[in-house]
């Protein structure tokens, strides 16, 4: 790792100022979590660590009057877990902070560094591999945990969880420069990840997160997550689903979000099994069917095949799962 400055930012303008001014390669630090990985492998040699933990106010979450939520974008995965609001309104985005990566990385990892977090891709890792080879290493090699979607453009992912409830729920990420503020819709967000960029986000130099908003669940809406991986404990998912639906008195479903993570090279909508689902009632043979739909154009790898048929049991069984029964049929 090499030698870099520390400095403290204690405002958004300051912080802005100090990523955006004089000739030294400066990141910035949130939880630190994936940046230090970066640095210590060699991936990331700053010459200056310009740190926001250090800014007050950026750790809160507020739900206004109409129930529209604003969390900071130092807020910990750990606290949307347990924040109340969170968990009555936004179940989803609740569940996914809760089942990112270890309690001990919750406490620390914030919102805003989640989602700007590099692929954990091995070969994107490396430092050892060419940045220009990483994408072929990985449609060659050991791809068992790459993109089943758009294998073409890139096999690798991108690697936050609470991004795929955040897509569901049609959330806006805020961010602020000195250039001014501007506010990015989160599928607008990502772009497929490329090892010689610096990012995977469409934030430009100097840029910084803020806060992210999410508009009031309107009527009866109802959310489910679940990230699927290989053992009960800590473990990178093979899938997560994240399903917001606005239903009818009827149990009919009026709107539905269907948003997948880690098997596209940004998170993805299933727009094909939304479609399905809008003005019916959810039972076995919708589910499955919306499920069938989804995977119908994945293009796997050469180990992981199995992903589809993953995504696709996962998928049914979010919309079956206990935390949409008022949707089942009598």
């Amino acid at each position: 790792m090499n030698s870099f400055d520390w400095v403290d930012a204690h405002s958004v303008d300051e912080a802005t100022r100090l990523l955006s001014t004089g000739t030294d390669l400066g990141v910035a630090k949130a939880g630190g979590i994936d940046l230090l990985d970066l640095m210590k492998e060699g991936l990331v040699r700053p010459t200056r660590v310009v740190n926001l933990r250090s800014i007050d106010n950026l750790d809160s979450i507020q739900i206004d009057a109409q129930g529209n939520a604003s969390i900071g974008a130092l807020t910990t995965l750990a606290q949307i877990a347990r924040d109340p609001n969170i968990l009555k309104h936004f179940g989803a985005l609740a569940a996914a902070a809760d089942h990112a990566a270890t309690p001990q990385v919750r406490n620390v990892a914030t919102i805003g560094g989640n989602l700007l977090q590099r692929p954990r891709c091995w070969y994107f890792r490396n430092e050892q591999f060419a940045r220009e080879k990483v994408a072929d290493a990985a449609r060659r090699g050991e791809n068992q945990y790459h993109a089943i979607f758009d294998t073409d453009r890139t096999p690798l992912v991108h690697a936050s969880t609470p991004a795929t409830a955040l897509l569901a729920y049609d959330a806006v990420v805020h961010v602020a420069s000195l250039r001014g503020k501007r506010s990015i819709a989160i599928g607008d967000l990502f772009l497929a990840p490329e090892p010689a960029r610096a990012s995977d986000v469409t934030l430009a130099p100097g840029e910084v997160i803020t806060h992210i908003t999410l508009p009031a669940t309107l009527g009866l809406t109802v959310s489910a997550y679940h990230k699927q991986t290989e053992r009960d404990s800590y473990d990178w998912p093979i899938c997560d689903v994240a399903v917001v639906l606005r239903v009818k008195p009827d149990r009919t479903v009026e709107s539905a979000s269907i948003a997948l993570g880690w098997v596209a090279p940004t998170p993805m909508r299933a727009s094909e099994a939304e479609a399905l689902l809008i003005g019916k009632r959810i039972d076995d043979a919708l589910a499955a069917q919306a499920a069938r739909a989804t995977v119908a154009k994945a293009k796997p790898l050469s180990r992981n095949a199995y992903k589809v048929e993953v995504l696709e049991a996962v998928i049914r069984r979010v919309l079956l799962s206990h935390a949409l029964p008022q949707l089942r049929s009598p």
